[in-house]
């Protein structure tokens, strides 16, 4: 093996092991919120939170990737105005109805919803965009929502109403995060990957703040120092370090290699959701399990193919880099 060959070789291995220790971080929210729960944290407080810890970092960020560029290379206010609302679409609207959702369902089903949410861009691409719908993408997608029914189906006595409910708002998370997705794509492109998820963090984190300041004043919520905590490792160790973890795994083997490698999370979620909060996970809990992640690994390995065209509707890594859907 030559030394240019080895050195490629260890700049992929390294672009796995990011992109794979990303996923698992991304993978634990879920199981650190219903933690912090017990608390009684309310949904809007436990997301202020987690934003007001994150907002310097990304701000700091964007301020250092906004100063590095020549005049020229900056994009314009439109731009920006844009990247900050999508910015609040993706980062706030989906992030509060996931948070809240995760208040009545059990974690392992949080993030099996929220995995499926690719289907969704290819559904909202079809409707506004006219993209083009492609049978792989219906399977995987039939496999996925086939096996969401048999779980929620395998013990119809947890199918209360506020399960039901939780359940719709995690859907609408990951159709906001859709939403999201299909209104970046372009902006990406003008503002770039890092400052474009700059601008859309800190706007989001402006506006969750507010939304904050809004209903509960401006005194942070009370609460023991265990919780205090769990809400620090939420925003650094499931928010903060898998975002950048991510982005360098995915410059180094690419936006269809980090899909791959995050088919692991939702494996990583339901164990932990087992093992830490005492989850039941049964026969049927396992075959729709198998059936979402099956879905999805069927959709991601077919349109990473190489040579293969790939559908419109599904974008670069880079946009979901904060983890909420494929996400965490």
């Amino acid at each position: 093996m030559s030394q240019a060959t080895a050195h490629t070789a260890r700049w992929r291995l390294i672009g796995f092991l990011l992109s794979a220790v990303g996923s698992m971080l991304f993978a634990i929210k879920g199981v650190l919120i219903k933690l912090i729960y017990v608390y009684q944290i309310d949904t809007t407080a436990l997301l202020a939170v987690r934003m007001m810890l994150s907002l310097p970092v990304f701000f700091g960020v964007g301020l250092l990737e906004w100063r590095r560029r020549p005049a020229a290379q900056r994009p314009d206010a439109r731009s920006v105005g844009l990247a900050a609302l999508v910015g609040i679409l993706g980062y706030h609207v989906s992030s509060w109805l996931d948070f809240a959702g995760l208040q009545s369902v059990e974690a392992q089903a949080e993030r099996l919803i929220l995995f499926t949410y690719p289907f969704l861009v290819i559904l909202f691409g079809r409707l506004i965009f006219g993209h083009r719908l492609r049978f792989h993408a219906l399977a995987g997608a039939g496999l996925s929502y086939a096996g969401l029914l048999v779980m929620f189906g395998s013990d119809p006595a947890r199918l209360t109403p506020a399960m039901i409910g939780g359940a719709g708002m995690i859907l609408a998370a990951a159709g906001t995060f859709a939403l999201y997705q299909l209104f970046a794509r372009e902006l990406i492109l003008r503002c770039g990957p890092a400052l474009f998820t700059a601008i859309a963090m800190s706007a989001a984190g402006l506006s969750v703040i507010a939304h904050f300041a809004l209903t509960h004043g401006i005194a942070l919520p009370s609460a023991p120092p265990r919780a205090w905590a769990l809400m620090i490792g939420l925003a650094v160790f499931s928010t903060i370090v898998p975002t950048f973890m991510m982005s360098a795994g995915t410059a180094r083997i690419g936006a269809q290699g980090t899909a791959i490698i995050s088919t692991i999370s939702p494996v990583v979620t339901i164990a932990l959701a087992i093992v830490v909060l005492g989850e039941p996970f049964g026969i049927g809990e396992a075959a729709g399990t198998l059936l979402v992640i099956g879905g999805v690994g069927l959709f991601t390995w077919i349109e990473s193919r190489p040579g293969r065209r790939r559908s419109k509707s599904v974008m670069p890594a880079e946009a979901g880099i904060s983890g909420e859907g494929r996400r965490g």
